[in-house]
C-alpha cells in the first residue's frame, strides 16, 4: 500500500521510496493491464503507459491509490488513501514531529500548513511529496 513499499523505509532515500512506490503501481499496470487500468482508475493511458516503462509520471497518492484498486490485492481508493494517511499521521506521533519540522525537514517547498492540507487529502498530494513526508518521519523513529 505505497507506505509498505519496501521492507525497512527507515534506512531509503526518499528517491527510492518512489521508485518503490513506482515500481508496485507498474506491477498493477502490468498485471491489469494499461487499458483496464485507465478505464477503472480514470489515470491517463500516457501516464500508465510512463509508469509501465519505468519514466517519471506526475501522480497524486488518489491517482495512485485508484490504481491500486484496480487489483484484489488492494482496498477500494478510498480504503487506501485512508490507510496511507492513517499510517502517515500514527509515524508523525510516534516520532513526536509536527508538520512545520516535516515541511523543514524535507526538499519540496511546503510550508507546514500546506504538508497539513497533503495530509488531510485538502490539497494534492503527489508521491513525491509522500516519499519526502515518509522518510522525514522513518528517519525520526
Amino acid at each position: 500500500m505505497l507506505y509498505d513499499a519496501v521492507d525497512d523505509p527507515s534506512d531509503r532515500t526518499p528517491g527510492e521510496l518512489l521508485a518503490a512506490y513506482r515500481r508496485e503501481l507498474a506491477s498493477v499496470v502490468d498485471a491489469v493491464g494499461v487499458e483496464a487500468v485507465a478505464a477503472e482508475s480514470g489515470v491517463d493511458r500516457a501516464t500508465l503507459e510512463a509508469l509501465r516503462d519505468d519514466e517519471p509520471a506526475d501522480l497524486s497518492v488518489e491517482e495512485a491509490a485508484a490504481i491500486l484498486a484496480t487489483t484484489d490485492r488492494f482496498p477500494g481508493a478510498d480504503a487506501v488513501v485512508f490507510e496511507l494517511r492513517d499510517h502517515l499521521l500514527m509515524g508523525m506521533s510516534a516520532a513526536v514531529v509536527d508538520v512545520d519540522t516535516l515541511a523543514a525537514d524535507i526538499e519540496a517547498d511546503l510550508t507546514g500548513q500546506e504538508v497539513q492540507q497533503a495530509l488531510e487529502g485538502r490539497t494534492r498530494f503527489t508521491l513525491e511529496q509522500l516519499a519526502e513526508i515518509q522518510a522525514a518521519i522513518e528517519r525520526r523513529t
